[in-house]
Protein backbone atom coordinates (compact mmCIF):
# COMPACT_ATOMS: atom_id res chain seq x y z
CA UNK A 1 0.00 0.00 0.00
CA UNK A 2 1.79 3.46 -0.82
CA UNK A 3 0.11 6.16 1.24
CA UNK A 4 1.73 9.77 -0.92
CA UNK A 5 -0.42 11.79 0.66
CA UNK A 6 -0.62 12.77 4.78
CA UNK A 7 -4.30 12.19 4.48
CA UNK A 8 -3.98 9.12 2.86
CA UNK A 9 -1.37 7.98 5.11
CA UNK A 10 -3.45 8.36 7.65
CA UNK A 11 -6.09 6.78 6.65
CA UNK A 12 -3.56 3.23 5.40
CA UNK A 13 -2.28 3.43 8.85
CA UNK A 14 -6.28 3.01 10.15
CA UNK A 15 -7.11 0.31 7.86
CA UNK A 16 -3.64 -1.43 8.92
CA UNK A 17 -4.77 -1.66 12.36
CA UNK A 18 -8.17 -2.36 11.65
CA UNK A 19 -6.96 -5.54 9.90
CA UNK A 20 -3.89 -6.80 12.51
CA UNK A 21 -6.30 -7.77 15.10
CA UNK A 22 -8.06 -9.98 12.83
CA UNK A 23 -4.73 -11.73 11.13
CA UNK A 24 -3.55 -12.08 14.91
CA UNK A 25 -6.68 -13.60 15.94
CA UNK A 26 -6.32 -15.83 12.74
CA UNK A 27 -3.18 -16.57 11.67
CA UNK A 28 -3.66 -19.95 10.13
CA UNK A 29 -6.82 -18.77 8.22
CA UNK A 30 -5.12 -18.34 4.93
CA UNK A 31 -3.01 -21.41 5.28
CA UNK A 32 -6.29 -23.69 6.41
CA UNK A 33 -8.27 -22.43 2.98
CA UNK A 34 -4.75 -23.58 1.02
CA UNK A 35 -4.72 -26.50 2.50
CA UNK A 36 -5.30 -29.93 0.89
CA UNK A 37 -9.02 -31.40 1.34
CA UNK A 38 -9.88 -33.51 3.94
CA UNK A 39 -11.44 -36.65 3.34
CA UNK A 40 -14.22 -38.06 4.99
CA UNK A 41 -14.94 -41.83 4.43
CA UNK A 42 -18.15 -43.20 5.80
CA UNK A 43 -18.36 -47.26 5.96
CA UNK A 44 -21.05 -48.31 3.55
CA UNK A 45 -23.19 -49.25 5.88
CA UNK A 46 -26.34 -47.91 3.01
CA UNK A 47 -25.95 -47.28 -0.52
CA UNK A 48 -23.66 -44.89 -1.87
CA UNK A 49 -26.43 -42.85 -2.99
CA UNK A 50 -28.04 -43.20 0.63
CA UNK A 51 -24.52 -42.41 1.97
CA UNK A 52 -23.81 -38.97 -0.13
CA UNK A 53 -27.72 -37.76 0.84
CA UNK A 54 -27.53 -38.20 4.39
CA UNK A 55 -23.53 -37.06 4.67
CA UNK A 56 -23.18 -34.47 2.09
CA UNK A 57 -24.41 -31.47 4.12
CA UNK A 58 -22.40 -33.10 7.43
CA UNK A 59 -19.30 -32.38 4.71
CA UNK A 60 -20.34 -29.15 3.42
CA UNK A 61 -21.37 -28.42 7.23
CA UNK A 62 -17.72 -28.78 8.32
CA UNK A 63 -15.71 -27.41 5.29
CA UNK A 64 -17.43 -24.15 6.55
CA UNK A 65 -16.87 -24.28 10.33
CA UNK A 66 -13.20 -25.35 9.60
CA UNK A 67 -12.25 -22.81 6.57
CA UNK A 68 -11.14 -25.77 5.03
CA UNK A 69 -12.62 -27.95 2.44
CA UNK A 70 -14.18 -31.67 3.70
CA UNK A 71 -14.56 -34.26 0.65
CA UNK A 72 -17.28 -37.65 1.68
CA UNK A 73 -16.16 -40.76 0.38
CA UNK A 74 -18.96 -43.05 -0.26
CA UNK A 75 -16.91 -46.46 -1.11
CA UNK A 76 -19.37 -48.34 -3.13
CA UNK A 77 -18.84 -51.65 -1.35
CA UNK A 78 -16.82 -52.96 1.41
CA UNK A 79 -13.69 -53.96 0.34
CA UNK A 80 -13.15 -50.48 -1.38
CA UNK A 81 -14.29 -49.02 2.03
CA UNK A 82 -11.63 -51.03 4.13
CA UNK A 83 -8.76 -50.54 1.31
CA UNK A 84 -9.32 -47.10 2.34
CA UNK A 85 -9.09 -47.53 6.31
CA UNK A 86 -5.86 -49.25 5.54
CA UNK A 87 -3.85 -47.03 3.29
CA UNK A 88 -5.56 -44.20 5.65
CA UNK A 89 -6.51 -42.31 2.49
CA UNK A 90 -9.58 -40.66 5.03
CA UNK A 91 -8.39 -38.20 7.73
CA UNK A 92 -11.97 -38.24 9.33
CA UNK A 93 -13.86 -41.67 9.29
CA UNK A 94 -17.83 -43.24 10.49
CA UNK A 95 -17.47 -46.70 10.74
CA UNK A 96 -18.67 -49.45 13.13
CA UNK A 97 -17.18 -50.57 16.51
CA UNK A 98 -15.49 -53.51 15.43
CA UNK A 99 -13.87 -51.69 12.60
CA UNK A 100 -12.55 -48.86 15.22
CA UNK A 101 -11.06 -51.87 16.86
CA UNK A 102 -9.17 -53.09 14.09
CA UNK A 103 -7.80 -49.70 13.06
CA UNK A 104 -7.04 -48.12 16.67
CA UNK A 105 -3.29 -48.11 15.71
CA UNK A 106 -4.09 -45.46 12.86
CA UNK A 107 -6.75 -43.82 14.19
CA UNK A 108 -8.26 -42.36 17.13
CA UNK A 109 -11.97 -42.30 18.47
CA UNK A 110 -13.44 -38.48 19.08
CA UNK A 111 -17.27 -38.73 18.88
CA UNK A 112 -19.81 -41.75 18.56
CA UNK A 113 -23.50 -41.94 16.96
CA UNK A 114 -26.78 -40.67 18.67
CA UNK A 115 -29.75 -42.98 17.18
CA UNK A 116 -33.05 -42.86 18.32
CA UNK A 117 -32.31 -40.59 20.88
CA UNK A 118 -29.84 -43.07 22.18
CA UNK A 119 -25.98 -42.97 22.95
CA UNK A 120 -25.35 -47.07 23.15
CA UNK A 121 -27.24 -49.80 21.27
CA UNK A 122 -27.12 -53.57 22.09
CA UNK A 123 -26.40 -56.87 20.05
CA UNK A 124 -29.79 -59.23 20.53
CA UNK A 125 -30.67 -62.71 19.84
CA UNK A 126 -34.81 -62.46 18.39
CA UNK A 127 -36.87 -65.30 17.55
CA UNK A 128 -40.89 -65.65 16.74
CA UNK A 129 -43.27 -65.91 19.77
CA UNK A 130 -44.92 -68.56 18.11
CA UNK A 131 -41.51 -71.11 17.84
CA UNK A 132 -40.73 -73.93 20.80
CA UNK A 133 -37.31 -72.10 21.38
CA UNK A 134 -37.35 -70.32 24.94
CA UNK A 135 -33.74 -70.17 25.93
CA UNK A 136 -30.72 -69.50 24.17
CA UNK A 137 -29.45 -73.06 24.80
CA UNK A 138 -32.29 -74.20 22.59
CA UNK A 139 -30.63 -72.69 19.27
CA UNK A 140 -28.04 -75.92 19.15
CA UNK A 141 -28.70 -77.25 15.93
CA UNK A 142 -30.88 -74.57 14.96
CA UNK A 143 -30.50 -72.02 12.11
CA UNK A 144 -29.70 -68.61 13.42
CA UNK A 145 -29.48 -65.42 10.48
CA UNK A 146 -27.04 -62.85 11.61
CA UNK A 147 -27.25 -59.66 10.72
CA UNK A 148 -24.09 -58.62 8.45
CA UNK A 149 -20.87 -60.55 7.75
CA UNK A 150 -18.92 -61.39 10.25
CA UNK A 151 -17.27 -57.66 10.98
CA UNK A 152 -20.62 -56.74 12.60
CA UNK A 153 -20.48 -55.83 15.85
CA UNK A 154 -24.32 -55.75 16.86
CA UNK A 155 -25.63 -58.27 14.07
CA UNK A 156 -23.03 -60.92 14.73
CA UNK A 157 -20.37 -60.39 17.04
CA UNK A 158 -22.01 -59.52 19.81
CA UNK A 159 -25.39 -62.34 19.35
CA UNK A 160 -22.53 -64.97 18.86
CA UNK A 161 -21.50 -63.49 22.02
CA UNK A 162 -24.59 -64.45 23.98
CA UNK A 163 -24.33 -67.78 22.16
CA UNK A 164 -21.06 -68.75 23.51
CA UNK A 165 -22.33 -67.18 27.36
CA UNK A 166 -24.69 -69.99 26.95
CA UNK A 167 -22.18 -72.84 25.92
CA UNK A 168 -22.72 -72.77 21.94
CA UNK A 169 -19.85 -72.53 19.88
CA UNK A 170 -20.51 -71.62 16.12
CA UNK A 171 -20.17 -75.22 15.16
CA UNK A 172 -22.86 -75.74 17.20
CA UNK A 173 -25.44 -73.78 15.02
CA UNK A 174 -26.17 -73.56 11.26
CA UNK A 175 -24.91 -69.50 10.31
CA UNK A 176 -25.97 -67.98 7.98
CA UNK A 177 -25.91 -64.07 7.06
CA UNK A 178 -28.41 -61.62 6.14
CA UNK A 179 -27.22 -58.37 4.20
CA UNK A 180 -27.81 -56.33 7.00
CA UNK A 181 -29.39 -56.88 10.74
CA UNK A 182 -32.90 -55.31 9.38
CA UNK A 183 -33.05 -58.08 6.99
CA UNK A 184 -31.80 -60.86 9.37
CA UNK A 185 -35.21 -60.39 11.29
CA UNK A 186 -37.05 -60.00 8.17
CA UNK A 187 -35.54 -63.72 6.82
CA UNK A 188 -36.37 -65.03 10.41
CA UNK A 189 -39.88 -63.46 10.93
CA UNK A 190 -40.47 -65.35 7.19
CA UNK A 191 -39.00 -68.43 8.97
CA UNK A 192 -36.00 -68.84 6.52
CA UNK A 193 -34.36 -68.97 10.28
CA UNK A 194 -34.76 -69.97 14.19
CA UNK A 195 -32.96 -66.78 15.39
CA UNK A 196 -32.11 -63.96 14.03
CA UNK A 197 -29.18 -61.69 15.74
CA UNK A 198 -29.46 -58.17 14.94
CA UNK A 199 -29.88 -54.64 17.71
CA UNK A 200 -31.74 -54.44 20.47
CA UNK A 201 -33.44 -51.16 18.78
CA UNK A 202 -34.45 -53.08 15.16
CA UNK A 203 -38.00 -53.47 15.88
CA UNK A 204 -38.45 -50.24 16.48
CA UNK A 205 -37.18 -48.82 12.98
CA UNK A 206 -40.29 -47.75 10.46
CA UNK A 207 -38.65 -50.17 7.69
CA UNK A 208 -38.88 -53.11 9.65
CA UNK A 209 -42.45 -52.14 11.10
CA UNK A 210 -43.66 -51.83 7.17
CA UNK A 211 -42.91 -55.74 6.53
CA UNK A 212 -42.76 -57.15 9.82
CA UNK A 213 -45.62 -57.67 12.79
CA UNK A 214 -43.07 -56.77 15.61
CA UNK A 215 -46.02 -58.15 18.19
CA UNK A 216 -44.71 -61.84 16.54
CA UNK A 217 -41.34 -61.12 17.78
CA UNK A 218 -39.78 -61.76 21.01
CA UNK A 219 -35.92 -61.31 22.81
CA UNK A 220 -34.52 -64.63 23.33
CA UNK A 221 -31.61 -62.46 25.03
CA UNK A 222 -29.51 -59.24 24.49
CA UNK A 223 -25.79 -58.26 25.25
CA UNK A 224 -25.05 -54.98 27.97
CA UNK A 225 -25.66 -51.85 26.33
CA UNK A 226 -22.54 -50.35 24.33
CA UNK A 227 -21.07 -46.81 22.92
CA UNK A 228 -22.53 -46.53 18.98
CA UNK A 229 -20.84 -46.04 15.88
CA UNK A 230 -17.38 -43.79 16.38
CA UNK A 231 -16.18 -41.14 14.79
CA UNK A 232 -12.40 -41.40 14.36
CA UNK A 233 -9.42 -39.43 12.63
CA UNK A 234 -5.72 -40.06 11.92
CA UNK A 235 -3.87 -40.24 14.84
CA UNK A 236 -1.35 -38.50 12.82
CA UNK A 237 -3.42 -35.17 12.50
CA UNK A 238 -2.48 -32.09 14.60
CA UNK A 239 -4.21 -31.77 17.87
CA UNK A 240 -5.62 -28.53 17.16
CA UNK A 241 -7.68 -29.78 14.07
CA UNK A 242 -8.50 -32.90 15.98
CA UNK A 243 -10.11 -30.88 18.53
CA UNK A 244 -11.68 -28.61 16.40
CA UNK A 245 -13.55 -31.47 14.43
CA UNK A 246 -14.79 -32.74 17.44
CA UNK A 247 -15.85 -29.57 18.75
CA UNK A 248 -18.33 -28.98 15.53
CA UNK A 249 -19.39 -32.30 15.32
CA UNK A 250 -20.24 -32.48 19.09
CA UNK A 251 -21.89 -29.14 18.94
CA UNK A 252 -24.27 -29.79 16.32
CA UNK A 253 -27.03 -30.21 18.67
CA UNK A 254 -26.94 -26.39 19.76
CA UNK A 255 -27.86 -24.58 16.77
CA UNK A 256 -31.11 -25.00 14.17
CA UNK A 257 -28.23 -25.19 10.84
CA UNK A 258 -26.69 -28.05 12.84
CA UNK A 259 -29.67 -29.69 13.68
CA UNK A 260 -30.75 -29.32 9.84
CA UNK A 261 -27.58 -31.41 9.87
CA UNK A 262 -27.97 -34.16 12.14
CA UNK A 263 -31.53 -34.69 10.84
CA UNK A 264 -30.04 -35.26 7.09
CA UNK A 265 -27.78 -38.04 8.46
CA UNK A 266 -30.70 -39.46 10.19
CA UNK A 267 -28.87 -38.73 13.86
CA UNK A 268 -30.36 -37.47 16.90
CA UNK A 269 -26.80 -36.08 17.41
CA UNK A 270 -23.06 -37.14 17.92
CA UNK A 271 -21.20 -37.29 21.60
CA UNK A 272 -17.49 -37.29 22.33
CA UNK A 273 -15.84 -40.54 23.22
CA UNK A 274 -12.10 -41.96 23.83
CA UNK A 275 -11.01 -44.71 23.16
CA UNK A 276 -11.59 -46.58 26.61
CA UNK A 277 -15.22 -46.32 25.62
CA UNK A 278 -14.75 -49.34 23.87
CA UNK A 279 -13.20 -51.79 25.70
CA UNK A 280 -16.44 -53.70 26.20
CA UNK A 281 -16.31 -53.99 22.63
CA UNK A 282 -13.00 -55.45 22.56
CA UNK A 283 -13.90 -57.70 25.62
CA UNK A 284 -16.70 -59.55 22.98
CA UNK A 285 -14.56 -59.39 19.78
CA UNK A 286 -11.78 -61.38 21.85
CA UNK A 287 -13.99 -63.79 22.72
CA UNK A 288 -15.62 -64.52 19.11
CA UNK A 289 -12.87 -63.66 17.12
CA UNK A 290 -9.58 -64.07 19.18
CA UNK A 291 -7.19 -62.14 20.60
CA UNK A 292 -5.18 -60.93 17.15
CA UNK A 293 -8.15 -58.70 15.74
CA UNK A 294 -7.41 -56.45 18.80
CA UNK A 295 -4.90 -53.76 17.99
CA UNK A 296 -2.52 -52.56 20.52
Amino acid sequence: MNCSRSAVRTGCIAVMFFLLPFFALCPTCAAAADAPPLMLGVFPRLHASETTTRYGPMAEYLSERLGRKVVLVASRDFDAFWTGVEQERFDIVLYNQFHYIRSAKVYQVIAHNKEFGKSTLAGALYVRKDSDITSVGQLRGRTVLFGGGEDAMIGYIAPMYLLMRAGLTRSDINARFAVNPLNSVIGMHRKQADAAGSGDGVVEQPALQKVVNVDELTVLAVTDQLLHLPWAVRRTMAPRLRERIQSVLVDLEATEAGRQVLRAAVLSGIGRAEDKDYNPHRKMVRAVLGSQQIKP
